[in-house]
Order: C-alpha cells, then sequence, then structure tokens
C-alpha cells in the first residue's frame, strides 16, 4: 500500500516490489531492512518473504507485487513518488516483464512524477532498451563512496527525461565523481543505530562541483553523529542549526533536463 512520505524530496512512496540484497557498504545499516523485519511482526502479507540471512533478513526477501501495481491509477492529485522505497526495482531478480508493466503504470499516469532510484544503475541500459523514454519519470543512483562513482557512467547511459543522485548514506568524498548529464544531487549523512559520521567538508566540494556543472543540489540531512554533536534530532535533519551555505534545497529544472 502506498503511504505519504517524510521523506524531505518526495511525496509519497509506491512498492510494487519489496525486498533487496546489501551489495555495497551504504547497504549496511539499511533502514528498510530494519523495518521489513518489524513489519512482518505485525502480520504484514508484503513482508513475510525472508531474504538471505547473509545479505538480506527476515521479510526482506525480493518480491513482486502485482496487486499493488494499480495504485497510482487511483491517485487523483499529481504527486511526486518514490517507486520501491522497500526495494531495488533493478535487483537482477525483479523480472523485465514486470519492470514493464511498472513502466506501463507510468505511462499511463502522466500526472504523477516517479522518481526510481537503483545500486543497480547497470541494468538500466540493458532493460530500458525496449522501453519508451517518459517525461514524468526520474531515474537515479545511489553512491555513498568514491568506490561507486561508476554508478553514474551507467546512469547516464540510460534514457531519463531527469537523472539524479542519491549520495547518502555519504560514507566518504567523491573526487572521481563526473556530474555531467546528472540534473540533481541529493546529499546525507547517515541516519540511525550504527551510523557513521559525515565530513561537512565533503558536502562542501560536492555542492562545488555541482554548481560547476549546472546540477541542481538537495541537501536532506546531516546524519546522526552530526545530529547528536549538536544537540539537535537523529537524522540531522534540523535546517535552523545548520550553516547558511548548507540550506540549499533545489529540485532539477525539468523543462530543460527534457529538452536535453
Amino acid at each position: 500500500m502506498s503511504t505519504t512520505s517524510k521523506i524531505e524530496w518526495t511525496e509519497k512512496t509506491w512498492n510494487p516490489t519489496t525486498g533487496c540484497d546489501r551489495i555495497s557498504p551504504g547497504c549496511d545499516n539499511c533502514y528498510a531492512l530494519t523495518l521489513a523485519k518489524r513489519l512482518k511482526g505485525m502480520g504484514q502479507a508484503k513482508y513475510q518473504n525472508d531474504g538471505d540471512p547473509r545479505t538480506s533478513g527476515p521479510g526482506f526477501g525480493l518480491s513482486v507485487h502485482p496487486d499493488s501495481l494499480s495504485e497510482p491509477l487511483r491517485w487523483r492529485k499529481p504527486t511526486v513518488v518514490f517507486v520501491n522505497s522497500m526495494s531495488d526495482l533493478f535487483h537482477a531478480r525483479v523480472p523485465r516483464e514486470f519492470i514493464a508493466q511498472v513502466w506501463d503504470v507510468m505511462a499511463r499516469t502522466p500526472q504523477h512524477t516517479y522518481q526510481v532510484l537503483t545500486k543497480r544503475p547497470e541494468r538500466l541500459p540493458r532493460v530500458l532498451a525496449d522501453l519508451p523514454e517518459l517525461p514524468n519519470v526520474w531515474l537515479g543512483t545511489s553512491i555513498e563512496s568514491d568506490d561507486f562513482t561508476r554508478r553514474a557512467d551507467s546512469l547516464r547511459a540510460a534514457p531519463a527525461a531527469v537523472r539524479f543522485i542519491s549520495a547518502e548514506p555519504l560514507l566518504g568524498p567523491l573526487p572521481s565523481l563526473d556530474l555531467s548529464g546528472i540534473d540533481w544531487l541529493i546529499l546525507g549523512g547517515e541516519s540511525g543505530p550504527g551510523s557513521r559520521p559525515l565530513d561537512l567538508g565533503w558536502f562542501r566540494e560536492l555542492i562545488a562541483m555541482a554548481r560547476d556543472s549546472g546540477t541542481a543540489v538537495f541537501v536532506k540531512q546531516l546524519g546522526s553523529v552530526w545530529g547528536r554533536g549538536a544537540g539537535a534530532d537523529n537524522k540531522g535533519g534540523n535546517w535552523s542549526l545548520w550553516s547558511d551555505w548548507l540550506r540549499v534545497r533545489e529540485y532539477p529544472r525539468i523543462a530543460e533536463a527534457v529538452a536535453r
């Protein structure tokens, strides 16, 4: 079932698939894995499939939900939708045929804007080659450290109206990151148990890089370690305590991105 989202850069979540597997350090403290275990205990039908304990966990086995496909068809108000907050649509075990069904729903609801974020962008060009490029679909990838900046190359190779990078949780500087062809950069420190520290210098460098490339910047939060140190909230998201240069919450210039 879709829900109104507390994520600052979207409005609603839609999960036609659930579950995933950890593939890189940014997944170590995955909020969705923890939440899935709780939802399984509550008896939520979507979260009864357990994943491999080495990479996943209780209630977090990769599952497709055809009965969830029709949800956006019932939303009358134009909405910004984060697709799969509890999964990765481009996980290797999500069938191409099911992704095509998701694309069909998004094509039939042009009033909504869909944000699709993946840690597996190398699959994007292959899967999307036979699907229409939709002006209401934004494609993004997560990059947590310089070891994974190659994900941006795969993202650039995919057809998309808007391309974005989520550098959250940011675990180190990204000197190798190429922001050419990237319309939006989200920055965030890690929150929750076991959170790793954020060096604000990494944000400063990335904001400067974005300014040089014409990429819009959205600073989401500074993370739990910063938040505790500042006597703030446990996500470091209290805007009023930030330095002025951090108070940046821009969105991509849609018309320019689509015309690119």
